[in-house]
């Protein structure tokens, strides 16, 4: 990698990155304002650029320090969010008893999205913590499927809700869209949990070896 590359943070990826962060706040703003649709395209497009951004930096060798942050906090921005306001706008839904039923499976409940919220800020304070030590605590492969099944839960969740934008000619929720929902609100549960505990039992065998004094040689 370049000096250059490394010192540029202005370059396409980055910009990209950024642009999925702005794309975040509108959604933010959107969501309670029932622009569900509108919201479940942006989301598509924001969720599309956290591929296009990394390809990019890869490829052109524009991997830059401030990348290395944006991008995962970008991502959990974005998640985070989402999962919390469709967990509000989920159960106004619920609770008006006209659209969502009380015994629906695929609600993303509020429990849920503490779940997730407290996972991203557990490990991203691991990972300040190690990295600032120097150890290396990149990303698994349970915790990129767990974004992929975060990004299928709320792409379900916006789909159903979607549909209650126009009641009286909305058709009813497919079973098909419901279980697959369903399946993918709970592997994003059950995976965030899971690389939450993966991410804990590597710290408690990292920080100790990390923080250990150094021993000072006799003279």
């Amino acid at each position: 990698m370049s000096d250059t590359n490394k010192n540029d943070a202005l370059n396409a990826p980055n910009i990209i990155t950024a642009a999925r962060f702005l794309l975040s706040i509108v959604i933010f703003i959107l969501l309670p304002l029932q622009q569900y649709t509108l919201s479940l395209i942006l989301f598509i497009i924001a969720a599309g650029t956290d591929w296009v951004d990394g390809y990019l930096a890869r490829k052109y060798d524009q991997v830059t320090q401030l990348g290395r942050i944006l991008d995962p906090f970008c991502d959990k921005i974005i998640i985070c969010g989402t999962f919390t306001l469709l967990a509000v706008e989920m159960a106004k839904l619920q609770a008006s008893g006209k659209f969502i039923p009380d015994d629906a499976f695929y609600v993303i409940q509020g429990w849920m999205a503490v779940v997730v919220v407290g996972r991203e800020i557990l490990v991203t304070a691991l990972r300040g913590f190690i990295e600032q030590h120097g150890g290396d605590f990149s990303a698994n492969m349970p915790g990129k499927l767990k974004m992929v099944f975060q990004c299928g839960a709320v792409i379900g969740a916006l789909l159903i809700i979607g549909k209650s934008e126009d009641p009286e000619n909305a058709a009813q929720i497919s079973s098909a869209l419901s279980y697959s929902t369903a399946a993918f609100v709970w592997l994003a549960v059950i995976s965030t949990v899971y690389s939450g505990l993966i991410y804990i039992k590597a710290s408690i065998e990292l920080i100790p070896k990390l923080t250990k004094p150094q021993d000072v040689e006799a003279e």
